[in-house]
């Protein structure tokens, strides 16, 4: 297991789901993590609870408060820009701001304090690449804008050793999204590997991306799908 003893972590939007399970694994690390959430306040303070990471309260549509939330947390080792789902992203103006603007604005406020060699993981989605079924179009254009704007940072943080990558995952094990929920043969029928993702299995990723072995991988999609993008 990756060693994350004492590191600054920030993962936003952290209190279910994928963001669950990252804070998670941070913490088996040995992270000085802290996450942020929004109406999910049981879920989060039991997690907070169980893992001894901080939980901040953060809409992360109101700019203001997400970029106090990663001031806050001084100058940070890893940035993980969470699940956006568990921020009921609904309409489509917030999920523009949920999935693109708070990203963008918050990784830039990070960069500003990172620690060199820092990292900087946003959470998008195989949507990004592949839209197989009506009623998505919404969701794969803020997930598409995430890949550029991953790309654009690379660049802009390489100088000081930072690296920008984003994660993504197909059909996810979570709530929202169960392996046994109706539209589960559905999203089976497009993967080669024919179930969900485990939430463990994306924070694995994650964590690889955020230690010592994802140094020169920057500017990158890392897909995890059982082959959904194929």
């Amino acid at each position: 297991m990756t060693d994350f003893n004492g590191k600054n972590i920030l993962i936003l939007g952290g209190s279910r789901g994928i963001g669950a399970a990252i804070v998670r694994r941070f913490a088996q690390g040995g992270a000085k993590a802290a996450f942020s959430y929004a109406g999910s306040k049981e879920a989060a303070l039991a997690l907070a609870a169980e893992t001894g990471a901080e939980a901040i309260r953060t809409d992360s549509a109101d700019r203001t408060a997400l970029l106090a939330t990663v001031a806050s947390r001084g100058a940070l080792d890893v940035l993980v820009l969470g699940d956006p789902l568990t921020q009921d992203a609904d309409a489509v103006d917030r999920m523009i701001d949920v999935n693109v603007r708070a990203p963008y604005h918050a990784a830039v406020e990070a960069a500003r304090r990172m620690n060199r060699d820092g990292r900087i993981i946003v959470i998008g989605s195989i949507n990004a690449d592949r839209m197989p079924f009506a009623g998505g179009a919404a969701y794969a254009l803020t997930k598409s804008a995430m890949q550029g704007m991953v790309r654009g940072l690379a660049r802009d943080f390489g100088e000081r050793g930072i690296t920008v990558n984003s994660v993504q995952p197909g059909p996810t094990d979570t709530g929202m999204n169960p392996a046994d929920g109706p539209m589960a043969d559905m999203m089976h029928s497009f993967m080669a590997i024919k179930r969900h993702i485990r939430p463990d299995e994306i924070a694995e990723l994650t964590a690889f991306l955020a230690g010592p072995h994802g140094a020169m991988i920057t500017g990158s999609m890392q897909s995890i799908d059982g082959g959904f993008g194929a």
